[in-house]
């Protein structure tokens, strides 16, 4: 089931998609049930959100992939690489990704983002299954030479607009051998494999669990595969997971 946030009126509503109607929910099914209005509104005239805003964090996971260590010349992590996105980075399909002022290297990193679905802490790797609602596409926009600059990743990776998600939650899917991609003006410039993962989701979960207690809407970044590179002002980049979906988000500098 594929679950999608959209702009309706003055507020935000919640839809199940179905081919090419959204089929409209009471209220966010994260937090209460998955009852129709009966209303159906066409895809392709809906303005499509973020399918969630964390109301507590984003959990990234980096250097997750073995390519992607070795491009950027970093060594292999003993531990996984754990740092935090404010939900203010979080943006939704078409939305800019606004570049700052104080970065001349922005990157784009297509990831797998797990969505969870209940209060947890602790989890077990076999029970994961029973915290995670479900999945959605990631794009952890990085300002790569503040990172490289600097020892901590808060300003690098949290930034306004660094969080694009989209297009839409799937509640029902096996995500251990999907692709990963980007594109940058239609541009096809990664293209990776979840089962390239050091850490299966399974894993991360429980991980990120030890950590942080997990809330409803929190969402883990999984890390990117090799191939990420540079954005720039009118460039448009799109993030796609196998089985999910894709979307893009224009890029600009205020």
């Amino acid at each position: 089931m594929q679950i999608a946030r959209f702009a309706h009126g003055d507020n935000p509503r919640y839809a199940i998609v179905d081919g090419d109607d959204l089929v409209v929910l009471r209220s966010d099914p994260l937090y209460d049930s998955y009852d129709t209005t009966g209303e159906r509104v066409p895809l392709d005239g809906a303005r499509l959100l973020s399918p969630v805003i964390p109301r507590s964090k984003v959990v990234a996971i980096g250097r997750n992939y073995a390519e992607h260590i070795k491009e950027l010349g970093n060594d292999m992590p003993t531990a996984p690489v754990v740092f935090l996105k404010p939900n203010t980075s979080v943006i939704g399909p078409d939305d800019p990704i606004v570049l700052p002022e104080w970065s001349e290297e922005v990157h784009y990193e297509a990831e797998l983002a797990v969505v969870i679905g209940r209060l947890c802490k602790d989890v077990p790797v076999e029970r994961v299954p029973e915290v995670v609602f479900g999945y959605t596409v990631a794009n952890d926009v990085t300002a790569r030479d503040v990172q490289r600059a600097e020892d901590q990743w808060t300003r690098a990776k949290g930034f306004d607009t660094s969080c694009p998600l989209g297009p839409w939650i799937e509640t029902d899917l096996d995500v251990s051998d999907l692709a990963v991609r980007a594109y940058v003006n239609g541009e096809l410039r990664q293209d990776g494999r979840t089962r390239d993962m050091i850490l299966g989701v399974p894993e991360l979960v429980a991980f990120a669990s030890s950590i942080f207690t997990l809330l409803p809407g929190d969402v883990i970044l999984t890390g990117t595969p090799a191939g990420v590179g540079p954005i720039a002002v009118g460039q448009r980049v799109d993030v796609e997971i196998e089985g999910i979906g894709r979307f893009g988000n224009p890029v600009l500098r205020r």
